[in-house]
């Protein structure tokens, strides 16, 4: 059996079970203090992975709960792109990535983990990332605890969204 220290997980699992929406993203969006949001909008926030890739990974999420890019609003669709640009400049300044996956999976056919729920993932990419860990030993191994990240972003994020507005 492969054990990697992960000492973020331990609040998420002894968690006691909270009131739920069963959507993990409406969740987030109706907690204003949610751990790992990193930014919010007018119609959409970035959040991080819980379970990333790489350190970094983040996805950018309609407030509304739907599960449809036709679904989206004029306004809530410029949002998203808007976010999704505004992450990929926080990304590129806080980690210095030497590409970032940009992606939609839209069903669950398609890939996505949470369907019911509308997302653009951002994942920093650099040479070599995926290394024998993931390749042989099907164990992926991140540096940075997620709390750690959120702090790093946060910062970033609100000095960006104020210089782009």
């Amino acid at each position: 059996m492969d054990r990697l220290w992960a000492p973020w997980r331990l609040a998420y699992v002894t968690a006691a079970p909270a009131a739920s929406t069963d959507c993990i993203f409406c969740d987030a969006f109706h907690n204003a203090d949610a751990e790992l949001t990193v930014f919010r909008g007018r119609f959409s926030f970035v959040i991080l992975n819980l379970y990333p890739y790489n350190n970094g990974h983040l996805m950018v999420v309609p407030n509304r709960h739907l599960n449809a890019l036709a679904a989206l609003t004029p306004e809530e669709q410029a949002e998203m792109m808007s976010l999704t640009r505004l992450s990929e400049m926080a990304l590129t300044e806080t980690y210095h990535p030497q590409g970032i996956n940009v992606g939609i999976n839209l069903g669950k056919a398609a890939g996505a983990g949470i369907e019911n729920h509308l997302h653009i993932h951002l994942v920093p990419r650099w040479a070599g990332d995926t290394n024998f860990m993931t390749a042989i030993g099907e164990t992926r191994v991140l540096p940075e605890d997620l709390r750690q990240t959120a702090a790093r972003l946060r910062p970033i994020f609100a000095t960006l969204a104020q210089s782009h507005a």
